[in-house]
């Protein structure tokens, strides 16, 4: 059973016998009404969705300190594939 307190803040019991322990003028509300109270998380920016996306930094140091054109290449790639795939808002 969910509880709401006069904070807004949301409270669940198993059982009545513990409602002595929650904040004095809580109220029972439905799961429904605790879902709408709870808080929604933020939608990313593109720039975070991005950093998810782009390869590791560390193909790239490899590629350079192998001397590998094509690890760079391919890495360099990866990063304008994310670009075109997350444009900025």
């Amino acid at each position: 059973m969910h509880y709401k307190a006069p904070d807004n803040s949301i409270h669940f019991l198993e059982s009545t016998d513990y409602e002595h322990r929650l904040p004095a003028g809580s109220v029972q509300i439905t799961d429904a009404e605790a879902e709408e109270l709870r808080p929604k998380p933020a939608e990313l920016t593109y720039a975070q969705k991005r950093a998810i996306a782009y390869p590791s930094v560390n193909d790239y140091l490899d590629g350079i300190v192998k001397g590998d054109a094509a690890q760079v290449q391919a890495y360099i790639d990866a990063c304008l594939a994310v670009k075109a795939q997350i444009p900025k808002s």
